[in-house]
């Protein structure tokens, strides 16, 4: 398997309206490296979400290429190279814990000692062994995307995406899921590619964060997250956790895009 889980080379996006074209994404290149966390981060319909759902296949660009582990994200979609967490955890009402997360192994025809295996380890992962046999209605907001991230593991995905899967939370369960993502990627060795609007978010759990500019969106800059491999909840107090939250807010605030080679390189 390439080192590269996500490749995006010139892609642009245009949709039709009523109104005419309306042009969301124009010329994005960037490259996310097996295991690499990279956060998506812009103003309110920059493209963020369409540049998400181009990735997993959900559309198509209008122009440019998008590759996932070397194949087109068609191909990818049908290999279930990746698991995709969304905003609103999604869950069948009438399923347990335990049946929501066996979902997609279900579909796909995985045998029942091996998806009960399966969900056992992925239950004990995101801490809800005590919780199997609960219903979605007797869990909290963060137990509910604790279970959405599970049945996006399901089939051992080399990739996630996550379009804002905290979005709703409140600000101490939004910290808490943030530490055990970091946990579970750690333990995983997924890359994720992370749609998000919380610039403290994107810093804490991002190897890179890609600051896109307003409609339509290009990537205005590539910023580094240099805080080191340990993503505990003592980092929010350091210095330089400051210093990257900094970094991103202005270059949220910057005027002028920086134009990027297919690599994700600044090319100022």
């Amino acid at each position: 398997m390439t080192t590269e889980a996500v490749t995006i080379t010139g892609v642009d996006k245009t949709f039709e309206t009523r109104s005419g074209q309306v042009s969301a994404l124009q010329e994005i290149n960037l490259t996310v490296a097996a295991g690499e966390f990279v956060s998506l981060i812009g103003p309110s319909g920059c493209g963020k979400s369409t540049l998400m759902r181009l990735i997993a296949d959900l559309d198509t660009p209008t122009s440019g290429s998008v590759q996932v582990f070397g194949k087109n994200a068609s191909q990818a979609r049908r290999d279930q190279d990746y698991g995709i967490a969304f905003q609103q955890a999604g869950l069948l009402p009438w399923r347990t814990v335990a049946g929501n997360i066996e979902l997609p192994l279900t579909l796909h025809g995985v045998g029942a000692r091996q998806r009960k295996e399966r969900v056992a380890e992925l239950i004990e992962l995101v801490g809800l062994s005590d919780f199997a046999d609960r219903y979605p209605d007797q869990l909290s907001g963060g137990m509910q995307q604790r279970v959405a991230i599970a049945r996006s593991l399901a089939e051992k995905p080399s990739l996630l995406l996550m379009d804002e899967p905290f979005g709703a939370l409140d600000e101490m369960t939004r910290e808490r899921m943030q530490a055990e993502l970091v946990r579970i990627c750690a333990e995983t060795k997924a890359a994720v590619v992370f749609v998000t609007h919380s610039i403290p978010e994107a810093a804490f759990l991002s190897d890179r964060v890609v600051v896109m500019s307003p409609r339509p969106g290009r990537i205005q800059e590539i910023i580094p997250m240099r805080l080191g491999a340990a993503r505990t909840e003592g980092l929010r107090e350091e210095q330089a956790f400051f210093d990257m939250v900094t970094a991103v807010r202005e270059a949220l605030h910057q005027g002028s895009p920086v134009q990027t080679g297919p690599r994700g390189v600044e090319t100022r």
